[in-house]
């Protein structure tokens, strides 16, 4: 069997890991020329996914990433504030938790290394189709087509191959522009570090904005204390966060700004909504080369939805299925848990117990299942947001509850 796969992200990666690992002859294809060069800062991986990850690739690889990751179980309990900085609320205790964050970019390069030269970089996929025997072929720019015995589209919330399949597009915008950065601990003053501290929490005001920050320290707060395996892009205390708002003329506009301009951008948007400008340290203190902007998509949350195609010799896996918002954490372990799945299926038609049509079936009936699970949470908390797009007051009681009992679930 000759397995090609279709984009080189964390799905598609983990894909081709699990698949070499077991012997299948696989080709994973991505346009990027070096998997470092990626967007994203933090993927948060359950034990679902850490556990998925355990059967795609060696356990030194694993041991590498846990070095390299900051364990939830070290950090203090999430925290929800207002727009004044006010504290409306604390998560669960994470003592238990075996949750970890690690950079994307560190993630990326240890299962690109388990790919090994079965990673093809610098190609550009046109499309898919077939050949004059039925054979599915990836189509290139500058190359000729590659036939496969199975296509995997792991290409993300465009997909291409998802869109061959669906006859259009997996997902529709879900209201919300988000923007992203790094900010060092130590840039902050000490007020603000003292307030933010080693946890991650959330902050929400009127008019749909959101301010959420997350505090990673894979040096200090390691999954593993194995310094000899660490190679974490994050060598200090840092802030990832993300603004949200909802999408609308003046917010979409900010995403043609870049670096110190697109920060400036967001700091008016939120001084307009009445933030208080202290609380906004965290964005004013921003590496500026690290601020981007990029609009939310979602495919739907029924599993019924998802995957809205025959079983056949082309799928498609992670967010070209099940786009989720960031907004739970939980989309790129969805896509590792898809890769494990999608390797066990075709291992048991190598054994000869199953044909790799009813293989494809039944990882594509489980896929449903993971990518609705992943994005429930995902939007719900996305309606929330939007929920506050006219004025919070006294919403932001009633909008506590909800938030803590979604971190709740989320965390554990």
């Amino acid at each position: 069997m000759r397995v090609v796969v279709v984009g080189g992200g964390i799905g598609g990666l983990a894909l081709g890991a699990g698949l070499r690992r077991r012997g299948v002859e696989v080709a994973v294809f991505d346009r990027d020329t070096d998997v470092a060069a990626t967007g994203g800062y933090h993927i948060t991986l359950d034990e679902r996914a850490q556990s998925a990850l355990r059967d795609l690739v060696p356990a030194d690889t694993v041991q590498r990433l846990l070095a390299s990751a900051s364990a939830l179980r070290l950090r203090d309990a999430d925290a929800w504030w207002d727009r004044r900085g006010r504290l409306l609320g604390r998560g669960g205790d994470l003592g238990d938790s075996s949750g970890v964050d690690v950079d994307r970019v560190t993630l990326r390069t240890l299962l690109a290394e388990a790919v090994g030269d079965d990673l093809h970089l610098g190609r550009t996929v046109s499309g898919v189709d077939h050949g004059d025997d039925g054979t599915p072929r990836v189509l290139f720019t500058d190359a000729a087509p590659v036939p496969a015995d199975l296509l995997v589209g792991a290409d993300g919330t465009h997909s291409l191959v998802a869109r061959h399949l669906a006859g259009g597009p997996t997902n529709t915008p879900a209201g919300i522009i988000g923007f992203s950065g790094r900010t060092l601990a130590t840039d902050l003053s000490a007020g603000e570090q003292r307030r933010l501290g080693p946890r991650s929490g959330l902050a929400i005001g009127p008019r749909g904005a959101a301010l959420y920050i997350g505090f990673l320290d894979p040096v200090g707060r390691p999954a593993l204390d194995a310094p000899e395996l660490r190679m974490s892009v994050t060598t200090g205390p840092t802030y990832i966060w993300g603004a949200m708002f909802p999408a609308s003329p003046l917010t979409d506009s900010l995403r043609h700004l870049r670096e110190a301009e697109l920060r400036a951008g967001l700091l008016r948007t939120f001084h307009a909504r009445g933030w208080d400008e202290r609380r906004l340290e965290v964005i004013a203190r921003a590496d500026p080369h690290s601020v981007a902007a990029y609009r939310f998509n979602a495919a739907s949350t029924r599993a019924a939805d998802l995957a809205p195609w025959p079983a056949g010799r082309i799928t498609a896996l992670g967010d070209a299925v099940h786009a989720t918002p960031p907004t739970a954490g939980m989309g790129a372990g969805a896509a590792i848990r898809d890769a494990a799945d999608l390797v066990q299926r075709l291992g048991d038609v190598a054994d000869g117990t199953t044909t790799l049509t009813e293989a494809v079936t039944r990882f594509e009936a489980g896929m449903r299942r993971r990518g609705s699970q992943a994005l429930t949470p995902a939007m719900r908390t996305v309606r929330l947001i939007l929920a506050t797009d006219t004025t919070l007051g006294a919403a932001a009681t009633a909008l506590t509850t909800p938030l803590l009992a979604a971190a709740a679930r989320l965390r554990h």
